[in-house]
């Protein structure tokens, strides 16, 4: 089941599960989202009643996530948590959630919680959303993933929605899209004839249960490129670039007829970094090329990401100064005759001092 936090998360909560629980402190924003089935307010302390939502606030989300701290604590388990990393509501009550698996002695694989974040552009969103992001990742994130008690992170990009200028909805659609693909492999070891290897649903339960975060991407396989060069051009535009894989899993679908040891050059390409994938390999009819789909987990700490957004950040600030400097008005010297002026002076005032005087005073005095 998908649980959606806060405006965003709910979005894309409802749009892969029907049946999704959406949470937030907003009555209004929690009744604008279609789809899903249960939804929870969380409560703040507010005068004119739950209509506005946290403000970018995280603090006025994690004082929400205490009035519906049990709840959500037992509906969490074993579930996926989709939130923005920048917003107030998505933010603070994760936040809370994080900070309570981090504090737990044990968690059982079937009880671990996957999520999946949606991290601002930092060079065309809010600076608001930039800081919020930084203290998320250092704080609750890095606690959480160093206690070991959280499943997967995906950390989903809008760098492609801004630059590409892809509305909401549809930009919420191809995230889940893209995710879908992933979810679907021991899914498809149902559905098609296995060839080799297997992956089945306790294999992909077990493998979402690490905590570390997660790479997936997908493309029609060529095989006779290097596996390798094939999976640095196909990083998943929808996801942060990776780092160094310290697990792997790999579905490869082969059209009928298709070569069934044509995975053998992927596993050696993973033997050469030292990692050994899960795996299977199935023959899908419907297909033309084979297709792989690959899910690389990695332990990039969170500081190193906070790094990039702070460079980012910085970047953006620097540039934005230098136009500021740049676009700024030029003031142009003024040039004033002061024979011509003290001329206008003498007959505003009347004539009360001989004009000649005045004149020779300031020829005296340089001036002239």
């Amino acid at each position: 089941m998908a649980i959606g936090i806060g405006g965003a998360g709910s979005k894309l909560a409802a749009k892969l599960d029907s049946k999704a629980i959406l949470v937030n402190v907003s009555e209004t924003e929690l009744n604008k989202v279609p789809g899903g089935a249960e939804r929870i307010l969380a409560t703040v302390r507010a005068e004119h009643g739950q209509f506005r939502g946290s403000r970018k606030n995280p603090e006025i989300g994690k004082d929400a996530y205490l009035s519906n701290r049990r709840e959500l604590r037992d509906k969490i388990k074993g579930q996926m948590i989709f939130c923005s990393s920048g917003g107030g509501t998505g933010n603070g009550i994760t936040s809370g959630i994080l900070k309570d698996i981090s504090e737990l002695n044990n968690v059982e694989i079937a009880e671990k919680t996957f999520f999946a974040f949606v991290l601002p552009y930092a060079r065309l969103e809010s600076s608001e959303f930039v800081d919020n992001t930084i203290a998320f990742l250092t704080g609750p994130v890095s606690a959480a993933i160093d206690s070991g008690n959280t499943g997967n992170m995906v950390l989903f990009s809008n760098r492609r929605k801004f630059e590409e200028k892809i509305s909401e909805d549809a930009y919420n659609t191809m995230l889940i899209e893209s995710l879908k693909t992933f979810l679907a492999i021991p899914d498809k070891n149902d559905l098609y004839k296995l060839l080799d290897g297997h992956i089945d649903h306790e294999d992909f339960t077990l493998f979402l249960s690490k905590p570390y975060f997660n790479h997936f991407t997908y493309f029609d396989y060529d095989e006779g490129k290097p596996f390798g060069e094939q999976l640095a051009n196909a990083a998943n535009p929808f996801l942060l670039p990776p780092e160094a894989a310290i697990e792997a899993m790999f579905l490869v679908e082969v059209p009928k007829g298709g070569d069934p040891t044509m995975f053998y050059p992927i596993l050696e390409y993973f033997n050469s970094i030292h990692v050994s994938p899960v795996y299977s390999v199935v023959e899908n009819p419907d297909l033309v090329k084979p297709f792989v789909t690959v899910a690389v987990l990695y332990s990039r700490k969170p500081e190193e990401l906070v790094e990039d957004f702070k460079h980012t950040s910085e970047e953006h600030i620097q540039a934005k100064v230098k136009k500021t400097i740049e676009q700024s008005n030029v003031l142009q010297p003024l040039r004033v005759n002061l024979e011509d002026e003290t001329k206008r002076a003498y007959q505003q005032q009347g004539g009360n001092a001989a004009e000649e005087d005045i004149l020779a005073t300031l020829r005296r005095l340089g001036k002239l």
